[in-house]
């Protein structure tokens, strides 16, 4: 290799640097590298080989480093004085100096060994000018080929690096051969020892966006912002769309003339159907907009329980659910709330029943007639908590309350709760409760109860616990969304409250 055209050396590491889109000088340190890894073969490896290449002429040069001693201990790494004053006259004892060692003649295993190396290298800078390159492209369309298929994943060619498709990520019944000239969305890029990953989508909401932007000018420029996407892979979608720009119709620049933009789209999504909507601060007139095409006839906003009640005539109860409940499922993730459907008579009887059940509690526990307790639940009371809690001037100002009623009623209500925290407090005791639980301040008696006979005594089993398994949640099971009921579901916690307390409980758990 040293006896080599010496500019030729140059020339070939230029090539490589080219051909791999890698830095040249990357290509000369590996070759560099390669070279010591030859030399330390050739003159032993205990030596320390240092080689430099001139990146202007192409000369080698190729030296061992040596600290300079009084006494050699270790001759490959050692020199004495007098010798170092050969190679440099003003050496001193502890400087270090580059010992010339002979020009380096390769055999076929020095060769072979190097040119291990220098693959090695140029393999390791082009996978890290790769992960460089995409790692900031996340959120981006690429257009590549599909390459081949392993275990049901689609491995596609970009170009200058390779994608993977996962079998989760691609359209349902979308069939792509080798060959395919496909787009996708990349949603991770990661650096590991194999190569950096770079992870494509056909099925991310994002895709569906991007999409769109590629194709609405106004989106591109900024007019006109998505706000919110949702899709079912290959099926169904929903997105919603604004503009500031009250001369501009969002949904109609998204469509097209003769549908021509969204078309576009729905052609790449394989005939996803795609349903255009007008995006609102309010969340109501979102849920509205979002089930289209069914009418909504009213709407009940519960923002602590971020659920929205939606209340559609008979005639209108399969299409707001949709095939396989998939329209209301996309409205729910449009609008980032639970939507419950129901019919006018639904929301009669559960209105009915919800009217009764608290009056039942008021009846039972404040030990009042029924006719006190339905007015109670008509001037909107709904828990015993509610009526001590209320200033006594707002329980005075109902039709038939005086002085004596209202006392009389604080009263009843302050010792139905003193007899329902001591029966708390006997049920606490009798589930074993850890202290370290009781002590959490975050948690009522109540609360406590409900826990232990749901098998959670300690803070350690707590902390354990999921937001989910607190308030519940929705599950798909066999084309049916259900709701999982949650241990504490009847105290009502939002999602951010069931979140401080199982964070609150990890933090001094941990500590």
């Amino acid at each position: 290799m040293v006896s080599a055209n010496k500019l030729e050396i140059l020339r070939i590491a230029e090539a490589v640097a080219q051909e791999k889109m890698i830095d040249k000088t990357i290509v000369i340190s590996a070759l560099e590298e390669a070279i010591a890894k030859a030399a330390k073969n050739n003159f032993g490896e205990e030596n320390e080989v240092i080689v430099e290449i001139n990146q202007d002429n192409g000369d080698i040069s190729i030296s061992r480093k040596m600290l300079v001693v009084e006494e050699v201990k270790n001759k490959f790494l050692e020199i004495t004085l007098k010798s170092a004053k050969k190679i440099n006259g003003a050496a001193q004892i502890g400087d270090e100096l580059l010992d010339p060692l002979p020009p380096l003649d390769f055999g076929r295993i020095a060769a072979q060994s190097a040119k291990q190396v220098i693959n090695s290298k140029v393999r390791e800078a082009e996978r890290e000018r790769q992960y460089s390159e995409y790692k900031d492209r996340v959120g981006e369309i690429v257009n590549g080929i599909v390459k081949r298929t392993e275990f049901g994943n689609i491995i596609i060619d970009l170009g200058k690096a390779e994608g993977v498709i996962r079998k989760d990520q691609t359209i349902p019944r979308e069939n792509l051969r080798n060959g395919d000239r496909v787009r996708s969305y990349i949603y991770d890029v990661r650096s590991e020892t194999k190569g950096p990953q770079i992870f494509l989508s056909r099925s991310h909401p994002q895709f569906m966006a991007k999409l769109f932007t590629q194709e609405v000018p106004e989106i591109y420029d900024g007019i006109i912002s998505i706000k919110s996407v949702a899709r079912d892979p290959g099926s169904r979608a929903k997105i919603a769309v604004f503009t500031e720009d009250g001369s501009i119709d969002p949904v109609g620049a998204c469509v097209g003339m003769r549908g021509s933009r969204v078309q576009a789209v729905v052609n790449e999504l394989q005939g996803e159907k795609i349903d255009i909507i007008n995006w609102s601060e309010n969340v109501a007139n979102l849920a509205i907009s979002s089930l289209s095409p069914a009418e909504v006839l009213k709407v009940v906003l519960d923002e602590d329980q971020n659920k929205i009640e939606v209340v559609v005539s008979e005639e209108h109860l399969s299409l707001a659910i949709g095939r396989r409940g998939q329209n209301v499922k996309l409205a729910t993730e449009l609008t980032g709330y639970e939507i419950d459907i129901l019919t006018e008579d639904e929301e009669s009887s559960n209105r009915q029943e919800d009217f009764n059940s608290k009056t039942n509690i008021f009846v039972s526990s404040l030990d009042v007639d029924e006719t006190l307790a339905q007015l109670l639940v008509s001037e909107g009371f709904g828990s015993i908590e509610e009526v001590i809690e209320t200033d006594k001037s707002e329980l005075l100002s109902i039709d038939g309350f005086d002085d004596e009623i209202v006392e009389e009623l604080i009263e009843r209500a302050q010792k139905f709760l003193n007899d329902k925290e001591k029966e708390n407090q006997e049920k606490i005791n009798k589930l074993g409760i850890k202290s370290d639980l009781i002590d959490f301040n975050l948690l009522s008696k109540a609360m406590l109860v409900k826990l232990g006979e749901n098998g959670i005594k300690t803070l350690d089993d707590f902390a354990g616990l999921t937001t989910d398994e607190l308030i519940g949640y929705l599950e798909d099971k066999s084309d049916k969304t259900s709701r999982i009921a949650g241990i504490l579901e009847e105290f009502n916690l939002t999602k951010d409250e069931g979140d401080q307390l199982i964070m609150e409980a990890r933090k001094i758990w941990l500590d």
